[in-house]
């Protein structure tokens, strides 16, 4: 990786894959082997801020009121939170890690049209297969409240209609590479095959 690019990458995964540690781990390579820092932006970490931020603006109380009920935030709305997450952590000298998104076709429509302006047309994929049985068992042995057989096959299965196609729109698209990692195995030889892939 030559030292002077500021690289840009995307996570794909299953809940249960193991993507936020991977996230983490990346991040702290890439800071250790070229010196620079790396941004982070994920939706997850987006939605919480504003859930639990005391901020009454009309967004910030729409993006609430869906959370609370638990339905998604709608790919507009998202696209403009991401967008305004760009706005202040999007700089030429940093990497970046997007993380939760895009989530959808239309989002991943906007987001290359983001990278296009932002001149980031390099842009690699991270993608950590994981089979169903895995990430139900996986998901199960957490112990969350949240976590019923029924709740995260709902889950899944939204993962597939929606996600999967968000992922497969990158396909044949020149300046995107989609590498595909095996989750199904420890931590540290997940690690290993991303660094692998991505030729550092």
């Amino acid at each position: 990786m030559p030292n002077g690019i500021s690289q840009t990458f995307v996570f794909f995964g299953i809940v249960g894959s193991g993507k936020g540690t991977q996230v983490k781990l990346l991040s702290e390579f890439l800071k250790a082997k070229s010196g620079k820092e790396c941004a982070y932006i994920g939706t997850g970490e987006i939605f919480r801020k504003i859930a639990e931020s005391s901020e009454n603006n009309s967004d910030t109380q729409a993006v609430k009121e869906i959370l609370n009920s638990g339905r998604l935030v709608s790919d507009d709305m998202t696209n403009k939170l991401v967008s305004d997450a760009m706005e202040i952590k999007l700089s030429p000298d940093k990497h970046t890690i997007f993380d939760g998104y895009p989530r959808t076709v239309p989002q991943s429509i906007f987001f290359e049209e983001k990278m296009k302006f932002k001149n980031r047309e390099n842009v690699k994929i991270i993608y950590i297969e994981l089979s169903r049985e895995e990430a139900m068992k996986r998901n199960l042995l957490r112990g969350r409240h949240d976590d019923t057989e029924e709740g995260l096959a709902k889950r899944f299965e939204e993962y597939e209609n929606k996600v999967i196609p968000a992922m497969n729109y990158f396909k044949e698209k020149s300046g995107y590479t989609i590498h595909t990692i095996n989750g199904e195995q420890t931590v540290e030889n997940v690690h290993k095959d991303i660094i692998k892939a991505l030729n550092f």
